[in-house]
């Protein structure tokens, strides 16, 4: 079965950040919560970006804002159109 590659905007982690995190010394929790906070790190860099303000002055109301508009977005126009693709 082929799997398109996610496009850049959308891949929260590369293979060679998850190589990295499979080689490090941690448990699978670990590695779980690593994986999950360096893709978390990408996507507030991306909204911080969308917003034009540094990710440091991100508040947790424009982070639920943006969570909504996407999902909202996914809702009416589909998968392909909305930034996350879950």
């Amino acid at each position: 079965m082929d799997v398109a590659p996610q496009q850049p905007s959308t891949q929260f982690l590369t293979l060679e950040e998850s190589a990295q995190v499979d080689a490090a010394l941690l448990s699978s929790p670990e590695k779980f919560l690593t994986r999950l906070t360096v893709s978390s790190l990408k996507l507030l860099k991306y909204i911080a970006q969308e917003y034009g303000v540094a990710i440091e002055d991100l508040t947790a109301q424009q982070v639920i804002a943006w969570f909504e508009k996407d999902g909202k977005i996914r809702r009416e126009q589909g998968i392909e159109a909305s930034f996350l693709k879950w």
